[in-house]
């Protein structure tokens, strides 16, 4: 079974939005919920993430074997997130093989410019079809 890691830290909203998601749209693959705390794992438990765990040490276990990274584009940025990113948990997720699907959620403390400003729902519903494309799941493309 395909291997998609959610990462997502603070209260873990977007990693549960995320989660949500992919579950709803009955993608083939083991959800991996993986927080820079307990509360976002947690959270991403809630929403329906088939494993959890927390700390920097599962974000760089876990980056390993993933089929897809999925998470605020602060994962990739060491201290991000109010700090929440380590360096070693930024660059696993850089360094990884997998195919990473990024949020450009402004409020991490950086900006991507160019990119159009969307609502937090809408990046999710986004981000939860490209990680069906990824995985080859067809159907999605008539939804925009």
């Amino acid at each position: 079974m395909r291997k998609v890691v959610v990462i997502d830290g603070q209260g873990g909203g977007i990693g549960r939005f995320i989660i949500e998601q992919i579950k709803a749209l009955r993608i083939s693959c083991a959800v991996y919920a993986i927080g820079t705390n307990s509360t976002a794992t947690a959270a991403m438990l809630k929403a329906g993430a088939d494993y959890g765990a927390t700390g920097e040490n599962p974000i760089i276990a876990n980056c390993r074997d993933a089929d897809v990274v999925v998470g605020p584009i602060g994962i990739v940025i060491a201290d991000a997130m109010l700090g929440e990113i380590t360096p070693a948990a930024a660059a696993a997720v850089g360094r990884c093989g997998a195919h990473k699907v990024l949020l450009p959620i402004n409020r991490c403390g950086s900006f991507v410019v160019g990119v159009k400003e969307l609502s937090a729902n809408e990046l999710v519903g986004l981000a939860a079809e490209q990680v069906a494309l990824l995985l080859g799941h067809a159907g999605l493309e008539h939804r925009k």
